[in-house]
């Protein structure tokens, strides 16, 4: 059972800093690359760390605002320019496929590779990806529109007693996106190797969070405490904050094995 290893391409909030681009992050699991939202500059980061994207067949986007999915279309445009041949498969709210595929036609009429949309509810627990060995599910968030989560399973198959087989996970890696504070997908994803949760706000600035729908970093080390989560990766800092040495300090008080999610950096569990 090899390493996971999680890329962090961007951990800002809505408005892009020097020091954050918006959300991004690619899980290399079971020799396969996952693309985790696509916002702005999401591209310029993995160039600059030589990321390839041969094993990049699917996207995961967790809602429709411009900071998850505003890098989407300059990706598929410049993947096309590579010259890449492999279908990419989309995965997110209907309303995505409508928005974007007026914009391929018109700025990608000679695509090189074939795009399929895959619609999701993300008010929905449900499997959406599953193949021989990795399982994601969509983890239902509270926010100003649609907006879900994604669990990934490493699974194998192992004999049920009764001449079928089960599916048992091995590594899982949950990604909790813009969400209120909400306990209702604790019992989801009980015990996952690595959280990422977001972490918008200190506690001081808990009423805006709540106006906002966002969370605090204490209410992310909260969810992984109630989670038994082995480690907790806190991001999508707002831009309002430069040092974010507050947020780790006030998550690590109630969860000490507390990470900031930081451009660049490559985490493996």
């Amino acid at each position: 059972m090899g390493e996971a290893r999680l890329t962090i391409l961007g951990s800002g909030s809505a408005r892009p800093t020097f020091q954050n681009s918006p959300s991004g992050q690619i899980l290399e699991l079971c020799d396969k690359s996952f693309l985790i939202d696509c916002g702005e500059g999401v591209q310029i980061t993995m160039a600059r760390m030589g990321i390839r994207t041969s094993r990049l067949y699917n996207i995961f986007i967790s809602h429709l605002h411009g900071d998850h999915c505003f890098g989407l279309l300059g990706l598929l445009s410049s993947l096309s320019m590579q010259g890449r041949l492999q279908p990419m498969h989309i995965y997110a709210h209907a309303d995505l496929e409508k928005l974007l595929r007026p914009q391929l036609d018109y700025y990608c009429k000679d695509l090189s590779y074939e795009i399929f949309f895959h619609a999701i509810n993300p008010r929905k627990r449900a499997v959406i990806f599953e193949d021989r060995t990795v399982q994601v599910e969509t983890v239902p968030l509270k926010h100003s529109v649609p907006c879900c989560g994604f669990l990934f399973s490493e699974t194998h198959r192992q004999p049920d007693g009764e001449g079928g087989f089960v599916r048992v996970p091995r590594k899982r890696y949950a990604y909790c996106s813009d969400t209120l504070y909400t306990e209702r997908f604790v019992e989801q994803i009980e015990g996952v190797d690595m959280l990422y949760h977001e972490s918008t706000f200190l506690e001081a600035q808990a009423k805006l969070c709540r106006a906002v729908m966002h969370s605090t970093a204490s209410q992310a080390a909260k969810i992984a405490t109630l989670a038994k989560a082995r480690r907790l990766l806190i991001g999508h800092f707002s831009a309002r904050v430069i040092d974010h040495t507050d947020f780790l300090n006030e998550a690590q008080s109630l969860f000490p094995d507390t990470l900031l999610a930081k451009e660049g950096e490559i985490l493996t569990f």
